[in-house]
């Protein structure tokens, strides 16, 4: 896929609300619960959002049927891992999930085993050791030729590509039923962030909310303006340290940066206002939003049936 024109998100804040984070809770049951608020009228039908763990079944889904589709144009193909939900929690604007920091901190033990496991990727081995016709080869049938492409614009600007064709393309018009409304359907919906976050961070009910956190973790021994701060931060805090010093000093941090985004409710009005201004939003698109509910239902459908894919 290709941007031709790249729209600059700001801070972390936007990086996980476009990629659909969870922003961290002790209850381990909220990831069974919809994300992005309550159900919807779509097409005169009550339409919720996908679960976490209902995500995770339909990308396995797509990595086998890649690999059928590689098998048949004469290529092996490896499934790469899928995230997990722990893994997704990675990256979150601000940490309020306490066991979760205790475990993993930052994320760093999650990040260590994601980047061992795309170093020791299959997929990447076999590609390398291919002659460069054979690569071209591999490549065209995995990710299809971008001479003949789906294109969309961006809400925010910028214009997004990707081949119709390839074992990618085909994966998903098995699950999506129709590929290329799904792309402009996903890629509408989820780049609607740049519209709307500049006025989340903007609201009197957030920037309370941060002052009063960054209060706590002062009163905690850890003067920090707001989570940004950290995660910009976050290398310096740990330079000259080896991995399990550098793993206890995150732990240390994110459990004080998760004890004080509870006291203060720091992570429920995040979540709260990006409800808010994400349906807001919405509005303006309609029949993209209804598209991209509803194919995601039809995609956790197929995953779960393969007959019918």
């Amino acid at each position: 896929m290709k941007v031709k024109s790249s729209v600059l998100l700001s801070v972390a804040f936007i990086a996980c609300l476009a990629a659909g984070c969870v922003v961290g809770s002790e209850n381990p049951k909220e990831t069974e619960q919809p994300r992005k608020g309550e159900a919807v009228d779509v097409a005169g039908e009550r339409v919720r959002d996908l679960t976490v763990a209902e995500e995770i079944e339909i990308d396995r889904a797509e990595r086998e049927l890649v690999e059928k589709c590689m098998e048949r144009q004469g290529h092996p193909y490896w499934p790469v891992p899928v995230a997990g939900v722990e893994q997704r929690k990675v990256g979150v604007y601000v940490v309020d999930d306490v066991d979760w920091a205790r475990r993993y901190g930052y994320g760093r033990p999650l990040e260590i085993a994601a980047e061992k496991a795309r170093r020791s990727d299959p997929n990447a081995a076999y590609y390398n050791a291919l002659p460069k016709k054979e690569r071209i080869r591999y490549s065209r049938a995995l990710e299809g030729d971008f001479a003949d492409t789906i294109s969309v614009e961006l809400p925010a600007g910028g214009t997004v590509q990707t081949p119709r064709e390839g074992c990618l393309a085909e994966a998903r018009e098995r699950l999506y039923v129709d590929y290329p409304t799904w792309f402009r359907a996903e890629k509408t919906v989820t780049g609607l962030t740049p519209l709307y976050v500049p006025r989340i961070h903007r609201d009197t009910r957030l920037v309370t909310a941060v002052t009063a956190w960054s209060r706590c973790m002062n009163e905690s021994g850890n003067p920090f303006k707001n989570p940004d701060e950290i995660r910009q931060k976050r290398d310096s805090l740990v330079k000259g340290m080896n991995a399990s010093q550098a793993q206890r000093a995150e732990v240390k941090l994110a459990v004080a940066e998760a004890e004080c985004a509870r006291e203060t409710s720091l992570g429920e009005t995040a979540r709260s206002l990006e409800g808010e201004y994400r349906k807001k939003t919405l509005n303006d698109y309609p029949e993209e939003f209804a598209n991209y509910r509803q194919m995601r239902m039809t995609a956790l459908s197929r995953a779960r049936n393969p007959e019918s894919r």
